[in-house]
Formats: structure tokens, C-alpha cells, sequence
């Protein structure tokens, strides 16, 4: 294990996101956290790896999933404890409920560095969708109504003002092989997927996530209500070993301050869990070109939260009665409202 100098302080006893004492809970705590085979999804394999959880107490097994809805529901029923993922009508319908809420914020689109991108299929590209104002009444993929991929097509086509025919297909990597093969005409996705898709000609980027949501809170952190209102060192624990995390892919893949070396590292640590039927020199640089940022300290974009909730309301997904504040504990990380 490399012992690198944010281990060191956790070592000797670092403080939280939220400012308390690291706890010396239940030594060795048992719990699953939910991921997505992402680069995304960085910082929670880096807290494991780096053993920045075993630090907080904390026995984590990764639960994997492939698409963002289903990851709610396992919160709900209790078969995972922790997640990151994109915010889904499923979600906000949940915490209407009372079994989820969102505590932080992760993957962001920040101006100047690699983000989400739009796809088009090689077979529309050629003839004639060179942009996503060209997709009217298109068939747009989607993994489920109500998913992050719905909203992010969905604004998009509200501001180019055209109709897409939306199908969804439960499953991200169904998507891809939809795409490349013609049978759907585009999506959206992360760079980690698109890049490598469009190298190979079977798809086009055409344009930008962030051209459309600017400063867009694409994944949170969360879990059931419970574990946020009653096992507040336990989700102390995990936030602290998260963002802990976060802060070690930042260092090496954005900021590049540990050179070489440190990517190197933290390409051999994420190729554990994406792209793992690749060999590691044909990995990384889809690894490294999905570079994008992972809010520090888990800070959450809760204008972002508000226009997803908005939209998830105003396309009849979610009950018009459903308010932040069932969605959102803002008490453990700092909350960005501008």
C-alpha cells in the first residue's frame, strides 16, 4: 500500500469534511457501498484501496451496479448502506418516502477541464447530425425514464428546441452497443466511454453536457434516512474516508502534483474496477482522458439538486409536493446555492 501524506494524517488522527474528530466507532464496521465501473466513482475505490475506510473503522465490500436507478432502491431495502450516483426521479420518489437522502456531492461539470459529451451514432453522423440541434425527433437513448441520461437529453432538446424519441435500455453498456451499431442515434455519456467510442468511429462527439448545464451536479452521495439522522459517526466515517479519497484523485489525475508517478498509481488503482477486461496499457488512456472533477469535500451544488428536482416535477416523474429538504441533509458537507 502506498502510504501517501494524507494516509500519514489520517494516521495520526485527521478531522472530518464536517470538522469532528475522526471516530473509533465499531472498529472493522461492515458495510456495502454502491458504484458504478467509472473513473466517476474514483474516490470511493481509492478509499478502499489506500485503506482510508479500514483508517474510519470501516469494512467495505463495493456493490456494483450499472445503472443509476437501481442503486436508490438497493438504499431503500437496505442492501447497501452508501452511494454515489446520479440523481433519478427513482431517487427523489424514494425520499419522498423517507428512505433516502442525498449528503453530498461528487462528479461535476467545472469549466476547463473534460466533461460529459453528447453522441452521435456513425450511421446519423453520416447523414447529416453534425450537431445536437440535428436531432430532431431522433431516437435518444436512455437507461431508464426518469434517469440522469432523460434530464441531460431533455435540456438539451429544450434549448435546441426539437423532440427526441427517448429509449431506454436499462443498462449502460446496452447503450453502447446500441450506439455503435446504429439501432439508436445518440446519448450522453461520460468521457471515459465516449472518448474511446468516438476514437473508434462508430459514434461522433457532438457537443457538450456543460453547453447546455453549466456547473451540473452530476453525481451525489447518499444513503437511507436512517444512517443520516441516527448514525451520524458512521456517515462522518465514511464522508471523512470518501473525500479523503477525492482529495488523492484530484492530487495525481487534475492538479498532477505527484508527476508520473502519481498517475501511474492512480491509473493502477481505478483499473482494478473499470475497464478490467483490458489489459492496463490499453486502459489507461481512457482511464486518464475520463479525468473530471470529484467536488472537494463533498460540497453539493444544491442549485443543480433544485433544477434536476424541478424537472423531474415538471415532466410527472416526481410528486410536485416532493421539497429539498426530503431530498437533502445539508448538514455534513458545505452546500453551494448560487
Amino acid at each position: 500500500m502506498k502510504l501517501t501524506r494524507r494516509h500519514t494524517l489520517g494516521l495520526i488522527g485527521a478531522t472530518t469534511a464536517m470538522g469532528l474528530a475522526t471516530p473509533n466507532i465499531a472498529m472493522n464496521k461492515k458495510i456495502k457501498v454502491g458504484a458504478l465501473r467509472f473513473t466517476s466513482h474514483s474516490g470511493s475505490f481509492i478509499a478502499k484501496e489506500r485503506e482510508y475506510f479500514a483508517d474510519n473503522g470501516l469494512d467495505v465490500e463495493l456493490v456494483f451496479f450499472q445503472a443509476s436507478q437501481p442503486m436508490a432502491v438497493a438504499i431503500a431495502s437496505k442492501d447497501i448502506d452508501y452511494a454515489v450516483t446520479a440523481i433519478t426521479g427513482g431517487l427523489a420518489n424514494l425520499a419522498e418516502k423517507g428512505a433516502i437522502k442525498i449528503i453530498g456531492g461528487a462528479l461535476k461539470e467545472e469549466a476547463g477541464l473534460q466533461g460529459m459529451k453528447y453522441l452521435v451514432s456513425d450511421v446519423a453522423f453520416q447523414n447529416g447530425v453534425k450537431a445536437p440541434k440535428d436531432l430532431d425527433g431522433m431516437r435518444y437513448g436512455i437507461t431508464q425514464t426518469g434517469s440522469s441520461l432523460h434530464y441531460q437529453g431533455s435540456k438539451m432538446a429544450a434549448a435546441e428546441n426539437i423532440s427526441l424519441s427517448y429509449v431506454p435500455l436499462q443498462k449502460v453498456g446496452t447503450l453502447v452497443g446500441a450506439i455503435t451499431s446504429g439501432q439508436i442515434d445518440a446519448f450522453s455519456i461520460v468521457p471515459h466511454i465516449a472518448l474511446p467510442i468516438a476514437g473508434g468511429g462508430n459514434a461522433h462527439i457532438i457537443g457538450n453536457i456543460s453547453d447546455y448545464i453549466p456547473d451540473y451536479q452530476i453525481t451525489v452521495v447518499f444513503t437511507s434516512t436512517h444512517n443520516a439522522e441516527f448514525e451520524r459517526l458512521l456517515t462522518s466515517s465514511f464522508l471523512n474516508a470518501f473525500t479523503t479519497g477525492v482529495d488523492d484523485y484530484a492530487a495525481a489525475m487534475i492538479d498532477q502534483s505527484e508527476g508520473q508517478e502519481g498517475i501511474d498509481d492512480m491509473v493502477d488503482i481505478i483499473h482494478k474496477y473499470v475497464y478490467t477486461d483490458r489489459e492496463r496499457a490499453k486502459a489507461a488512456p481512457s482511464i486518464i482522458n475520463g479525468t473530471m472533477r470529484l467536488s472537494k469535500g463533498a460540497a453539493l451544488n444544491l442549485a443543480s439538486v433544485r433544477d434536476q428536482l424541478e424537472w423531474f416535477q415538471s415532466e410527472g416523474l416526481v410528486d410536485p409536493g416532493v421539497t429539498l429538504n426530503m431530498l437533502v441533509d445539508d448538514s455534513y458537507v458545505e452546500i453551494i446555492d448560487a
